[in-house]
């Protein structure tokens, strides 16, 4: 058996791996962070006596906490699922900088995270584990409370569900750098023409405000009606790093107004979020 301040040294040795995992279960650093201290609180009450693998037991610690408050958020979520907006990963730069190689690291597209949000959290926990850590689906298997081949149905179930937003695939930052420069060009214009052609025929636009101002856009004309109204007011808009690829930010007078992500298809954009819910935004820090 080993004693307290032995599993608390391991258990800091794996906390970023661990708030990386929760981060990608709940899309929340809040209750990313809430996850890893209340795993570490069971951690520390058990003896560890039959771990053979230290990473393995903390993943499945954090993994069962998450699955619990999961199921625990579907029973009560109050915001609409169609208008959230995960907590966003944010470094100021554009990613070229080696301050924002951390950022670029431990991040995943902010367009997958709102698409994980919708899965029944089996099928979240399965797909993050398998796809994103390589956890066996022996391992998963008790997690969730199935058969490893059941595991492997979530985790396909999933997968069917984010395919083409998959974090796995290399991205085209100097394409979407691109992009993304063009549309705040064109924006800052209110060039409605140019805003059209920079989105694809599928195109989402998603605004969480965190209240009544909240909204789901869809199609081309609609969106770039909605960006020709928004010229950021008196802020500073800027290109930087969000979940790994280039969005835009909104500073005015050093607090940050919104994070704009975008996901891309076929050279256009086919997905905009952002998180304008001044709450969440005071709790963003900006990397670089």
């Amino acid at each position: 058996m080993q004693d307290e301040e032995f599993w608390a040294a391991r258990f800091e040795e794996h906390r970023p791996r661990l708030r990386a995992l929760a981060y990608r279960m709940l899309g929340s650093f809040t209750e990313a962070d809430d996850a890893v201290q209340e795993s570490w609180l069971r951690v520390s009450r058990a003896s560890g006596a039959d771990v053979r693998d230290t990473g393995s037991w903390l993943t499945t610690v954090v993994s069962r906490q998450c699955l619990t408050m999961l199921r625990s958020r579907a029973t009560r979520r109050a915001e609409p699922l169609d208008t959230h907006v995960p907590d966003p990963i944010v470094a100021s730069g554009d990613g070229t900088d080696p301050a924002d190689q951390e950022v670029l690291a431990d991040s995943v597209g902010l367009a997958l995270l709102v698409v994980l949000e919708a899965l029944d959290p089996a099928e979240r926990l399965s797909f993050v584990l398998h796809d994103m850590f390589a956890v066996p689906f022996d391992e998963i298997a008790p997690i969730v409370d199935r058969s490893p081949a059941a595991a492997r149905q979530l985790a396909s179930r999933a997968r069917r569900r984010v395919r083409g937003l998959s974090p796995a695939g290399p991205r085209d930052r100097r394409q979407q750098r691109r992009i993304v420069t063009a549309w705040l060009a064109a924006a800052r214009g209110g060039d409605f023409a140019a805003l059209v052609e920079l989105l694809h025929p599928d195109a989402v636009l998603r605004v969480d405000t965190g209240g009544a101002g909240s909204k789901l856009v869809r199609g081309p004309a609609e969106i770039a009606g909605q960006a020709v109204q928004f010229r950021a007011g008196g802020a500073l808009a800027q290109i930087a790093t969000v979940n790994g690829a280039p969005g835009i930010l909104a500073l005015d007078h050093g607090l940050l107004r919104s994070v704009l992500a975008f996901a891309t298809r076929d050279e256009l954009i086919v997905e905009i979020d952002i998180l304008a819910d001044p709450r969440r935004l005071a709790m963003v820090e900006l990397a670089g």
